[in-house]
């Protein structure tokens, strides 16, 4: 019995480090960002200087697109670290075991049939934009159909930091119920 758990915290170790470096490559992403929309600033202000325009659309939706980068490939990173909206106004109040139960049943009833939602919906979507290869109707727009499939990646890597998490909630239940339970997270990995 404790090997298969250690084999399933080392899972879950794996997963926490794929979405470790996926967060940290987002934070360059708002970094990136904030340069383009500072650039695309002064660029316009510059444009109304010397009468001409010097922005485009492209810069524009590059800035878009950076931004719903950060927010689709930045959801299991702010799962894995707890920063994530809870609504459960008792959650503070809970202990931890009851939190843990929280954290699982939310896991199985809400996390994991969301994802599988959202994969099954959006799935149509981004097949018909790479199919067609859809492009910004705005003049000079950016291409449409690989930003469109990130939102697949974002619920496939949602969906394995959410198992990651389940599998260290029922590994803290375990070692709850054996008495051995210390506040760290994946321990000895």
């Amino acid at each position: 019995m404790e090997r298969s758990n250690r084999g399933w915290l080392r899972l879950a170790a794996g997963i926490d480090r794929i979405t470790l470096v996926v967060g940290r490559l987002v934070s360059w992403l708002a970094f990136i960002m904030v340069l383009l929309g500072a650039g695309n600033a002064i660029f316009r202000y510059l444009g109304r200087f010397v009468g001409r325009s010097l922005s485009s659309n492209a810069w524009l939706e590059l800035q878009w697109y950076l931004f719903s980068l950060i927010f689709l490939l930045g959801a299991a990173y702010a799962l894995q670290q707890d920063s994530h909206v809870r609504v459960d106004v008792l959650f503070a109040r809970l202990s931890d075991r009851g939190r843990t139960w929280i954290n699982i049943i939310g896991s199985l009833v809400l996390l994991f049939p969301f994802c599988a939602f959202m994969l099954w919906s959006s799935w149509p979507v981004v097949r018909n934009s790479w199919t067609i290869r859809e492009v910004s109707p705005d003049p000079g727009g950016l291409p449409r159909y690989p930003l469109k499939a990130v939102i697949l990646l974002c619920f496939v890597l949602l969906a394995l930091q959410g198992m990651s998490e389940l599998i260290k909630e029922i590994d803290r239940l375990r070692r709850h119920a054996a008495g051995t339970y210390t506040d760290h997270h994946v321990e000895g990995l």
